[in-house]
């Protein structure tokens, strides 16, 4: 995760035409495609200035390195560190790149005019560079912090190549948001870059928001549709919601995790399932929040409609989670709460079962034959 780079995170395994294998359910990169473009442009392969390991002592870190910035400093050598000197370079071009290649120079002589092609030319190679980690000037622009290059790319270059992942899978969205770049993050938003592309941990822009609770992030990632051309109506951001990273991890599991209630309330209004299983065992975002003891967000998850009974895929329901770490608070909000003490999970264990000689949480369990599915038995006379 990040616009990080680890001295081991080499590129993994590289087919004939330069391409690496992909993991499962990874998206192609399209590194291929950039780095044809010096070939469109009658030059040779990029060759990246990266200095691969140097050491992080030779300068100070880079001012918008988010929160984690310190301890994930190790990480980030190789083409970000090493390629600081080209982006420097291109920083105070950015005004420039709206003339054309061919456009004529009204005032000033031929002198002039050459000047300003030789520039343009600059700058498109510079646009196509592609560095030993697949970077795009785009990538290295964020990483190294420099916004106005970076929303001059945005502005410059379609939207197929703002959606180039690196070596990790990470888009220039993935580090704008890991690096906490909000105007770059609504820029590509704007652009209508594709906001479902996963890293190599199968994070979307919008997990890593989650993971690091950035609510402006978050909400600049729910812009819908932001601008009108009809080949991008499919994407909604709706969909992104549900996705599960390689951890089975959707973004309000993950923000359940962190105990965020205005996240999860932000999430859920925009149409996130807050009944959605993880990948892995079938646990509920309310699964997540009895297993952290958090009683808070049991009461807002069920508040906000989770349903109380949900089973995994071995048929625990949250009571079940409850009872057995012995919280008899989180499991009298549950059965406060219309949870069925008598369902039993594949075990052949209901509540009452794992409550066994625990006098707290039996006084909530009763035992009473009148009971059918956890409601009691009214008699008539």
């Amino acid at each position: 995760m990040s616009g990080t780079r680890s001295c081991d995170a080499k590129k993994e395994a590289q087919v004939e035409g330069g391409g690496s294998y992909l993991e499962e359910g990874q998206c192609d990169s399209g590194i291929g495609s950039i780095r044809s473009l010096h070939s469109q442009l009658g030059e040779g392969e990029p060759r990246s200035p990266s200095a691969r390991g140097l050491p992080l002592d030779k300068g100070p870190d880079p001012p918008c390195i988010g929160k984690e910035g310190a301890a994930d400093a190790d990480e980030r050598l190789d083409s970000s560190y090493g390629s600081s000197s080209l982006v420097e370079s291109l920083a105070g071009w950015e005004g420039e790149t709206s003339k054309p290649k061919n456009e004529e120079v009204e005032e000033g002589g031929g002198g002039e005019e050459g000047a300003e092609e030789r520039l343009w030319q600059q700058l498109l190679e510079a646009f196509a560079f592609v560095s030993e980690d697949g970077d795009t000037l785009l990538h290295l622009a964020i990483i190294h912090c420099v916004p106005s290059l970076a929303l001059c790319c945005i502005a410059q270059l379609p939207i197929e190549v703002l959606e180039i992942q690196n070596d990790l899978f990470q888009t220039p969205l993935h580090l704008s948001v890991y690096l906490e770049q909000s105007r770059v993050v609504q820029a590509l938003v704007v652009k209508g870059v594709n906001t479902a592309l996963q890293d190599r941990n199968g994070n979307t822009p919008m997990h890593l928001a989650c993971e690091q609770q950035n609510l402006e992030c978050v909400q600049l990632l729910l812009l819908q549709d932001p601008i009108s051309d009809k080949h991008l109506e499919s994407r909604k951001t709706l969909q992104d919601l549900q996705l599960q990273n390689w951890q089975g991890l959707t973004c309000l599991h993950i923000s359940t995790l962190k105990g965020n209630l205005p996240l999860m309330s932000l999430l859920v209004k925009n149409g996130a399932d807050i009944n959605v299983q993880d990948g892995t065992s079938g646990k509920t975002p309310l699964h997540l929040a009895v297993e952290n003891h958090d009683e808070t967000a049991v009461k807002h998850l069920l508040k906000m409609g989770a349903q109380v009974d949900a089973q995994m895929y071995n048929g625990c329901t949250p009571l079940h989670l409850a009872v057995g770490r012995k919280d008899a608070a989180i499991a009298a909000i549950l059965c406060h709460s219309g949870a069925d003490t008598l369902l039993r999970n594949m075990e052949d264990e209901t509540a009452q079962d794992l409550a066994d000689g625990n006098d707290d949480i039996l006084t909530l369990l009763p035992f009473d034959d009148l009971k059918i599915s956890g409601k009691p038995v009214v008699c008539s006379s």
